[in-house]
């Protein structure tokens, strides 16, 4: 049983990194693909001293920061308690 439980857990941490890296390197990719054949929209001001590359270089950052916390965040309620349990033979 507790192999099982190890399993299934495993394959849920695996799902949820796989998306959040997909995640990730969609919208990282996507800037990098910007930088490369739309220079001019990136060039665009939005703001005194601001363009649209300067805020969405900024947005990946924070985007990345959440993202990683969004992990933390299902890590401590998810796969940690579940770890839990399953030394403690509480397992499902």
């Amino acid at each position: 049983m507790k192999k099982d439980d190890l399993e299934r857990i495993a394959r849920a941490r695996d799902r949820i990194a796989i998306a959040l890296t997909a995640a990730t390197m969609v919208v990282y990719f996507g800037f990098i693909l910007l930088v490369a054949w739309g220079k001019d929209l990136l060039a665009t001001r939005i703001g005194s001293g601001l363009s649209v590359g300067i805020a969405l270089g900024a947005a990946v950052i924070v985007l990345a920061w959440a993202l990683t916390g969004v992990y933390v965040r299902w890590a401590n309620k998810h796969y940690d308690r579940a770890l839990r349990e399953i030394s403690r033979g509480k397992g499902s």
